[in-house]
């Protein structure tokens, strides 16, 4: 099978292997695993944040930083699909009693203007707004990044407001090698950031939430409640390290194959992409006017050996990362023609003899 439903089926290199069996650990509830001491403090550095917190999953994450800079009672302002809105079972509601403040956009990025339309002061009617999350890169708009200028128009209003911002950087990684910029630029304005360990970077679990020393020991004890106390987790720790070193640099080669993937995409009847807004490794192409659900395409993709997941009743997600090479995308990318072409050949057929 090639697989491109996601960059979370990466499997761990060798090398985040051969790290995981020599880990030293520890109990890291009691903050004594050395391996995952090790990660945080790297995360950290790398987020150009005071300290940082290693989480199971980003949904966890992001729970726990609106639980951080949130109060019940208090709105967050996000994208109409931002994936904590859509993607993490109400946590915001649940978890946070806050209320979504959702704001259409045209390519999953907010923007100062949209934001400050949308911020409300403390007032006897209305809940005040608590927090703007931006994600970066937005995955349901097709790895779209938000230039620099934007980000910190959003988050040097919101905070002379004194509104806080997190961002969702489940793919900042991907967003640093598309903007050639670093990590810690781009989260430089914001009060927290998450990142994915599990999906471009290939580690086998885990993700990281950094920020302010005081909001991080807070979010330890948040961590604890939701069950994320992982005791001995350095081996994890001890990928996820590997992950922060090596797995960087082969992000541009992901997303020149989901370029490649766009431009051939672009060529078959009925499929709608436009190539040059494929900025990363995330590939949402349009198969509505082939006149087959992308559900139905999706399940054919599947019995030619190919793995693309249907997102909506339009859009079909190809996802590019370093277990899918260019010859892979090469046959996914003939698999996807042939099935559209014979599929739309079929109906053809079908209409004339009716």
């Amino acid at each position: 099978m090639i697989d491109l439903r996601s960059d979370t089926v990466t499997k761990p290199t060798p090398a985040m292997r051969q790290a995981m069996f020599e880990a030293e650990v520890g109990d890291d509830v009691y903050r004594e695993d050395p391996t995952v001491n090790r990660l945080e403090a790297r995360a950290a550095e790398i987020a150009g944040k005071e300290a940082a917190l290693f989480v199971p999953t980003g949904t966890m994450g992001n729970t726990i930083a609106i639980k951080v800079l949130t109060e019940h009672g208090q709105e967050v302002i996000c994208d109409s699909r931002a994936h904590l809105l859509d993607y993490e079972l109400s946590m915001m509601a649940w978890f946070s009693g806050c209320l979504v403040r959702a704001i259409p956009t045209e390519r999953g990025l907010l923007s100062w203007d949209a934001v400050r339309r949308q911020i409300r002061p403390v007032n006897p009617y209305g809940a005040p707004t608590g927090a703007v999350a931006v994600e970066q890169t937005h995955n349901m708009a097709g790895g779209t990044v938000y230039p620099m200028s934007t980000l910190c128009e959003i988050c040097d209003g919101a905070h002379e407001r004194g509104v806080r911002v997190h961002m969702d950087g489940a793919r900042i990684f991907n967003a640093s090698a598309a903007l050639g910029i670093p990590v810690h630029e781009i989260a430089s304005r914001a009060d927290t950031l998450m990142f994915c360990l599990s999906k471009g970077l290939g580690a086998p679990s885990g993700s990281i939430l950094a920020g302010p020393a005081s909001l991080m020991d807070k979010g330890r004890l948040y961590r604890k409640r939701l069950g994320g106390g992982m005791r001995q987790v350095g081996m994890l720790a001890a990928a996820g390290l590997v992950a922060l070193e090596e797995s960087p640099a082969k992000l541009v080669i992901d997303h020149a194959n989901a370029k490649f993937l766009a431009e051939g995409l672009a060529k078959v009847p009925g499929v709608q992409i436009d190539p040059s807004k494929v900025e990363t490794n995330i590939v949402v192409f349009d198969v509505s006017a082939t006149g087959h659900a992308p559900a139905d395409v999706s399940a054919r993709l599947r019995q030619r050996g190919i793995l693309m997941n249907a997102i909506n009743d339009r859009c079909v997600r190809a996802v590019t990362h370093y277990d899918v090479d260019r010859a892979q995308c090469i046959a996914a990318l003939e698999a996807v023609t042939e099935t559209l072409l014979e599929t739309q050949a079929a109906t053809t057929a079908s209409a004339k003899t009716s």
